[in-house]
């Protein structure tokens, strides 16, 4: 988490399988997240549309049992209810936005 600036690290603490801070907006949550080497999420599915940016480290996301992988300044989306799974193999963090469905 040492990635993010302080005025980040001092946003209410997401309650969720990983560790990230949020800042909430109208119709939107932002994620400042971070995942240590070996952080695995198994396949699930959000009611938003997500859109993310790798500031660190690098994401392995899977969707449809393809793997891609982003490094620092690649933006990914996710579409609300598409299954979906992560991995992190070394040390990662992210902006995530999470966009409501319409």
């Amino acid at each position: 988490m040492v990635h993010f600036p302080s005025q980040l690290l001092a946003l209410p603490k997401f309650d969720g399988p990983f560790d990230a801070f949020k800042l909430a907006a109208q119709g939107c949550d932002v994620l400042f997240a971070s995942y240590p080497p070996g952080t695995a999420i198994p396949e699930h599915s959000h009611d938003t549309n997500n859109v993310g940016v790798i500031t660190q480290g690098e994401l392995i996301l899977i969707v449809d049992g393809e793997e891609q992988r982003y490094a620092p300044g690649d933006w990914y989306q996710v579409a609300a209810h598409k299954p979906h799974a992560a991995r992190f193999e070394q040390e990662t963090s992210e902006i995530e936005f999470w966009f409501e469905a319409s």
